[in-house]
């Protein structure tokens, strides 16, 4: 099976639930009944499978090589950030993303070591589904992607460009060498996260509701670059509310 296919399952495997029809919760989030059947499976996956490798990864991976892992995933992933830049037309930011990229890449070995940050250089969130933010194309209603969590229309029509422009799909023509490197990706990803998943635990009573919010609130400050508009709602409900 190519990489491609297995890429493009979970999209599928969506399609195929939105085909039955659920009682719109919100606006935001018309297919609610669907979407909390994906989260509840992909709840289970990441509880019975994924949250216990990473637990085990980050017991005998010792500080400093998890980190350096870490860092290497994310200076691949500044040339993403790159190119979704210039698309976006953020040349300065462009070029500072590349000055980090080759400052990581050399002087950090590979970006084993995040020198750039220390050089005032900071790290930025880019990916295709902002650019179509920054064109003017709305979010659309939120999904819940098998295996990929929290989504909207929108950030699933950007996965395809960012699956063909991840370095990691350019770079390694060998398979068994990709999905190495993937799964360990998203293993380290995941360590990372699980202090995150242990407040979100015990803190929200709804945890559907609370990473429905919390992705859709973190998304559209990233399109607007944390400066996001305020809604026309908002005024409505003070001045117009009869």
């Amino acid at each position: 099976m190519s990489r491609l296919t297995l890429l493009i399952l979970p999209l599928l495997l969506l399609a195929g639930c939105a085909a039955s029809p659920d009682r719109p919760a919100n606006e935001q989030d018309p297919w609610e009944g669907m979407n909390r059947k994906v989260y509840a499976f992909n709840d289970a996956f990441d509880r019975h499978l994924l949250k216990p490798v990473s637990q085990g990864y980050k017991a005998i991976t010792p500080d400093p090589v998890e980190q350096s892992v870490t860092n290497f995933f994310s200076n691949l992933d500044d040339l993403t950030v790159v190119f979704n830049d210039l698309l976006q037309g953020k040349f300065g930011q462009a070029a500072m993303d590349f000055s980090r990229f080759t400052w990581n890449t050399t002087v950090g070995i590979g970006g084993l070591f995040d020198v750039a940050s220390h050089m005032q250089l900071p790290k930025h969130e880019e990916d295709f589904g902002q650019t179509l933010g920054a064109w003017g194309l709305e979010p659309g209603p939120y999904v819940v992607l098998p295996f990929l969590g929290p989504s909207t229309l929108r950030d699933t029509a950007g996965l395809p460009v960012d699956w063909y422009s991840d370095p990691l799909w350019l770079g390694i023509e060998d398979q068994t060498t990709y999905w190495s490197a993937y799964a360990l990706r998203t293993v380290d990803k995941r360590a990372g996260l699980l202090r995150a998943s242990r407040i979100m635990d015990q803190a929200a009573l709804d945890p559907y509701a609370f990473m429905r919010d919390a992705y859709l609130q973190q998304r559209r400050s990233l399109v607007y670059d944390g400066e996001p508009p305020m809604e026309d709602d908002f005024f409505d409900d003070m001045f117009f509310e009869e």
